[in-house]
């Protein structure tokens, strides 16, 4: 008769092979290296939000209620190659409402989304 540990070591090595791997695949690329002297383009769209989850689009304080309409408008004025926007928050803030911001800008119609911390 064998003994019960060695069945339950089998049936453990049997369950954790054919146990399937579920990863996320997000699309992640790496920033290239900017030149020192280049500026900033007008057209670049940045949404700040503070500690206390204040909003404002290049330095153009919003409400969160406006941030969808308001962003589906200027993403309908550009090209697809165009459609960036770039989220600065502060390393404090929890994940959750970082986000939700992401959400809203992808149901907006931005293509890149950049992440930067205050």
């Amino acid at each position: 008769m064998t003994p019960l540990i060695d069945v339950l070591l089998v049936l453990l090595i049997i369950f954790m092979v054919i146990q399937p791997h579920n990863e996320a695949k997000l699309p992640v690329k790496a920033p290239l290296p900017a030149p020192i002297d280049l500026k900033p383009r007008p057209e670049t769209l940045m949404l700040t939000v503070t500690a206390d989850l204040k909003l404002a689009l290049n330095s153009r304080p919003i409400e969160v209620g406006d941030l969808l309409p308001l962003l589906k408008d200027l993403m309908e004025q550009r090209s697809v190659d165009e459609r960036t926007l770039f989220i600065k928050a502060p390393p404090i803030l929890a994940y959750g409402p970082v986000i939700l911001f992401i959400d809203l800008a992808r149901g907006a119609g931005v293509v890149t989304i950049g992440l930067t911390e205050d």
